[in-house]
C-alpha cells in the first residue's frame, strides 16, 4: 500500500477529472472492430462513488456537476439529466459513507454497484419521462456492466487520498 498523498484539490479532483473527461473522449470515438463497439461506460461514476468515499467536500459536487454536463454536452443527451443522475450517486455515497468506512474492497464494490445503479435506474426514468417512451433495457444494462468494471479506478482513488485529511480519521 502506498503512502497518502496531500489532500490539494488540483490532485483529487482536477486530475481525475481530466482523466475521465480523456477516457470519455477516448471511448466515444466511432470505432468498430469485428461489427463491435467500444461500450459507453459512466466513467465520472467512479468518481462520485470515490469523492464520496474519501470526505465531505464542497468542491466535489460541483465537479460531478461539471462531468454530468459534459456527459449530457458529449453525448447529446437531455441537459442535466447525468448531470442529476450522477449527483444522485454521489449523494447516496455521501450518506452511505460511515456504513462503508473500514469495509472490504469486495464490500465497497458491492456499494459502488448499488449507487451506479440508482444513477442508472433514475436516468432510465427521467430519459422515459422525457421521451415518453421507454428506453432499451439490454443497452442500459451493458452500459451498467461497463461502469461498475470501473470500480478499481475509484478504489485507486480511495487508496490514494483516504487517509491525506487527517481531520476525517
Amino acid at each position: 500500500m502506498s503512502a497518502a498523498r496531500p489532500l490539494e484539490p488540483w490532485r483529487w479532483l482536477g486530475v481525475p477529472m481530466l482523466q475521465v473527461v480523456a477516457a470519455t473522449i477516448l471511448f466515444g470515438i466511432p470505432l468498430r472492430a469485428f461489427g463491435l463497439q467500444l461500450p459507453e461506460p459512466v466513467f465520472p461514476m467512479a468518481l462520485a462513488f470515490a469523492w464520496a468515499v474519501i470526505r465531505p467536500s464542497i468542491l466535489a459536487p460541483f465537479g460531478v456537476l461539471a462531468l454530468g454536463l459534459f456527459l449530457d454536452i458529449f453525448w447529446g443527451g437531455p441537459l442535466g439529466l447525468w448531470a442529476v443522475c450522477l449527483l444522485l450517486a454521489y449523494g447516496g455515497a455521501l450518506t452511505g459513507r460511515s456504513m462503508m468506512a473500514g469495509q472490504s474492497r469486495l464490500i465497497l464494490w458491492v456499494w459502488y454497484g448499488l449507487t451506479t445503479a440508482t444513477a442508472m435506474v433514475a436516468g432510465y426514468l427521467f430519459v422515459m419521462l422525457d421521451s415518453k417512451s421507454t428506453p432499451g433495457l439490454i443497452p442500459m444494462a451493458w452500459q451498467f456492466l461497463a461502469t461498475i468494471v470501473l470500480y478499481p479506478y475509484a478504489q485507486r482513488l480511495i487508496d490514494l487520498f483516504e487517509d491525506a485529511d487527517v481531520r476525517f480519521r
